[in-house]
């Protein structure tokens, strides 16, 4: 009876202990000069460092042109006549909606594309048992450790030869070659999280390994394809040495090349237009992250923890 009194003794006062614990950490989170130094400030220079470049792009797509050259008299961090010229000008006097629609394009097709290949690549290594298969997984993330830098001499030759030399095409079929890898790696660790019980009961009930892709692990893998599309399609926008490359003609080009390419005279950079044409171009990539950043983060910690 000593005994169990002096445990419950000890267990009332670790209770007690955890409980002071909790509430010191609870003070600590309710102190606010501790909160604005160990929480606001970083957060507040986090932010700034993150959205500084957007706000450089706004300003200078506002900005008049006599305030691009001179910023002696006039502060180069606001505009006191702000102009939308630029923005005009790069709407309406240039290919840029064309240059936009063709990156939408072969950004879309590509990334389908991808995805398609990944799915199949991904279920089959992780659901399909058969010797070897890790190693499989291995090397296709492996794969993408290579840089594109030293593949597309090699591309660009078997893209001629096949006749998709400056046509969207090209960029079609090349892209996956650096997108497939990361997505593959991606939906293995997504796939590994769903339980392999429910494919059992479906293989038991006489279901098919297509209807188990389709009807199973497809749905209660939305988070992981919309990460991997998400990853697909940005790598797709934002790529800059295959389009350069593989595209000659203007109103072809996708917009990270045309804008470098029809806005850059030599050594005269029109600034006002550069600005607008990169601030409109990463709109699309704003959107999307901004409606899907909560899947993209969660499959991405899934695939990580597998």
């Amino acid at each position: 009876m000593t005994d169990i009194a002096s445990n419950g003794v000890k267990s009332t006062m670790q209770g007690s202990s955890q409980a002071s614990d909790h509430s010191e950490g609870m003070n600590y989170l309710q102190s606010i000069p501790k909160r604005v130094v160990s929480l606001y400030i970083p957060l507040g220079i986090i932010v700034t460092v993150l959205l500084f470049p957007f706000y450089w792009m706004a300003l200078t797509a506002i900005k008049p042109d006599d305030q691009l050259l001179d910023m002696d008299k006039v502060s180069p961090f606001w505009t006191t006549a702000p102009t939308l010229k630029h923005i005009s000008k790069l709407l309406f006097e240039s290919n840029y909606p064309l240059w936009l629609w063709n990156t939408m394009f072969v950004a879309v097709v590509a990334t389908v594309l991808s995805i398609i290949a990944s799915v199949l690549a991904a279920y089959a290594i992780v659901r399909l048992r058969y010797k070897g298969a890790q190693w499989v997984g291995g090397a296709i993330f492996l794969a993408y450790l290579v840089p594109p830098s030293i593949l597309f001499i090699p591309l660009a030759t078997v893209v001629f030869q096949y006749g998709l030399f400056n046509t969207p095409y090209a960029l079609i079929l090349t892209y996956p070659t650096i997108l497939i890898p990361f997505s593959t790696w991606l939906l293995m660790g997504y796939f590994k999280t769903i339980p392999y019980e429910l494919e059992e009961c479906a293989l038991i009930d006489g279901a098919s390994r297509w209807q188990i892709l389709i009807q199973i692990v497809l749905p209660l893998a939305v988070p992981g394809l919309i990460s991997a599309f998400i990853f697909c399609f940005t790598l797709c926008w934002n790529e800059f040495i295959y389009a350069l490359t593989f595209l000659q003609s203007v109103d072809k080009k996708t917009v990270p090349v045309a804008i470098v390419n029809e806005f850059v005279d030599g050594d005269i950079y029109r600034w006002g237009s550069l600005m607008a044409g990169a601030l409109l171009g990463s709109l699309p990539l704003v959107i999307l992250y901004a409606f899907f950043v909560e899947h993209y983060v969660s499959a991405m910690t899934g695939a990580v923890k597998e």
